[in-house]
């Protein structure tokens, strides 16, 4: 990844907390301090051993966006295994914009948050975090939801087996 070093580091202060912010900043300097709010902080590095310890050092975040070449990516391809334990989403070569609801997206944090739907906040499964499960065992037809009774008066595809029937 290319390397150009900073010594430019600021912080939005208290009266622009709501503010969006751009940074950019050196490794050390990274390393050695805490971003908080809407900001995005570019952080260039000099050596790939900066590169690593900088993606060591991130705590859980929704999206990474890693930007570089192919022969960059090919080169640094540890980098992502690392980021896939500390992101929910890595886009390469764009940037974490928007999202689409869809069975492939789950935007989260790190696990447990992305791979448990109750804590997604798009995709197919993020209307599981208003769910409230209820088991019904052994209930007369009479006692169970439209939804759940054999004969499907509401006339839904519901996976009955491990099929979709109506």
């Amino acid at each position: 990844m290319r390397s150009v070093v900073s010594s430019q580091f600021s912080v939005p202060d208290a009266s622009s907390a709501v503010s969006a912010a751009f940074s950019e900043t050196d490794a050390g300097t990274f390393l050695a301090k805490e971003i908080l709010g809407p900001t995005t902080l570019v952080v260039r590095h000099a050596t790939k051993k900066d590169l690593f310890e900088i993606v060591a050092s991130l705590e859980g975040h929704l999206a990474a966006a890693v930007h570089g070449t192919a022969e960059d990516f090919e080169e640094s391809a540890e980098v992502i295994h690392v980021l896939e334990q500390k992101v929910g989403r890595i886009v390469c070569n764009g940037f974490p914009t928007g999202v689409e609801v869809s069975r492939a997206m789950v935007h989260g944090g790190p696990y447990p948050a992305t791979s448990d739907s109750r804590f997604t906040s798009v995709g197919t499964q993020a209307i599981l975090r208003f769910a409230r499960p209820v088991c019904f065992q052994d209930c007369p037809a009479s006692l169970l939801p439209d939804e759940l009774k054999d004969a499907n008066p509401l006339k839904i595809w519901r996976d009955i087996d491990g099929q979709m029937k109506r």
